[in-house]
């Protein structure tokens, strides 16, 4: 990874859509430079995919999310942890090692009923679970993504 390929991928973040020749145009590079570049971090899994960020409040879509902390058996927490990350309803898994092992999950769901729900039929009754405790996020304040352009401010490359 060298200045180029982190500013090919803040340009990407910026807007991934875009063409190569235009990142090539902002970055004075050619295009198929930017092309071989590109390719070649999708091979080693440096870039993992593209992807439509949405608003689901804009789009009408009904949701719940919740910030699950697990408590577990410590003999038992990855297993517990892999089976969390399987559920579709669940979009972050995180361990945690603070005065106890914690798992937290970022759970999503449509009501607080279904959230209820798969908490009691599908968290609960996981092996190893000791308690749980469910915090339902009422207001988002900051959504964001690591950006490649904080993290190239740091290197000197």
């Amino acid at each position: 990874m060298d200045r180029a390929d982190l500013e090919i991928l803040q340009a990407l973040q910026d807007d991934s859509r875009q063409t190569y020749t235009a990142i090539g145009k902002r970055l004075r590079i050619s295009h198929s430079t930017v092309y071989d570049r590109v390719k070649r971090m999708e091979e080693q899994k440096i870039i993992k995919g593209y992807t439509a960020l949405v608003d689901l409040e804009k789009a009408g879509v009904r949701n719940v999310l919740a910030v699950v902390t697990v408590y577990t058996d410590p003999k038992e927490t990855e297993g517990v942890a892999e089976k969390l990350a399987k559920s579709c309803r669940v979009l972050e898994v995180y361990t945690s090692l603070s005065d106890e092992l914690v798992i937290m999950a970022k759970v999503w769901a449509g009501s607080q009923e279904e959230l209820h729900e798969f908490i009691a039929s599908w968290v609960a009754p996981l092996q190893g679970v000791l308690r749980i405790r469910t915090s339902i996020i009422t207001k988002k304040l900051k959504e964001t993504y690591f950006s490649i352009e904080n993290y190239s401010k740091r290197l000197r490359l």
